[in-house]
């Protein structure tokens, strides 16, 4: 068996990259805004809508506990709808997106919650409205763990993204089981896992340098 041209390689991290990329840029700025949703409606917060907050909550927690390829697989209608066909790149965006929404949502949720409660009474003493509350206050303030959120949410889109690979997705993923599996060339499977791990090194560096910088505490 003869191993893959070197454009094959260039070709699979091309289709990884458009697939996180491209999947990351809908699902984090969704996830983030159900996170600032699910942040201020609780009982306690800004605008508490305790009937909303409870029903995104448990909305959220059925998407999370969904296993990725179960996902794949029930969501096949919906992504011919979307993007016409359920093989390819594009077709991976829609599942990618929909399993890393609700991920990254409670994450920054997190970092949101995190924030100084009396921040944000010190800006409701002096008169700030609400929504420059949450755009000046609790935003900034939870921006280093937000970045963080997104560091760990592309990492394991990767992952999945090479998972979708194996159900005819393109990448990386694809790539290791067409060559590496199928045709037993363990040098092809060793050098994929090889170029993910330099890929979410590099991520996870730029992410932790970023998260350090945008903290204002340090």
């Amino acid at each position: 068996m003869s191993l893959p041209p070197f454009y094959k390689y260039v070709q699979a991290l091309y289709q990884t990259l458009l697939m996180v990329s491209a999947s990351a840029l809908i699902a984090i700025s969704t996830g983030l805004v159900l996170a600032v949703i699910l942040t201020i409606t609780a009982s306690n917060s800004l605008y508490p809508k305790p009937r909303l907050h409870r029903s995104l909550s448990i909305t959220v927690n059925i998407f999370r506990a969904v296993p990725f390829i179960i996902m794949l697989v029930a969501l096949l209608p919906f992504t011919r709808l979307v993007v016409g066909t359920t093989l390819g790149t594009w077709a991976a965006v829609v599942p990618l997106t929909v399993n890393l929404i609700p991920f990254y949502a409670r994450i920054a949720q997190v970092s949101l919650n995190d924030v100084d409660p009396g921040l944000v009474e010190a800006a409701r003493a002096m008169g700030c409205r609400r929504w420059h509350i949450v755009r000046h206050v609790l935003l900034p303030e939870a921006l280093p763990g937000i970045v963080g959120g997104m560091t760990v949410s592309l990492i394991a889109m990767i992952n999945a993204s090479a998972m979708a690979g194996a159900v005819g997705a393109g990448g990386l993923g694809d790539l290791a089981i067409r060559y590496g599996y199928e045709r037993y060339e363990t040098r092809v499977m060793f050098e994929v896992i090889v170029i993910l791990i330099a890929l979410v090194s590099i991520i996870q560096l730029c992410g932790e340098r970023l998260s350090r910088r945008l903290d204002h505490r340090r």
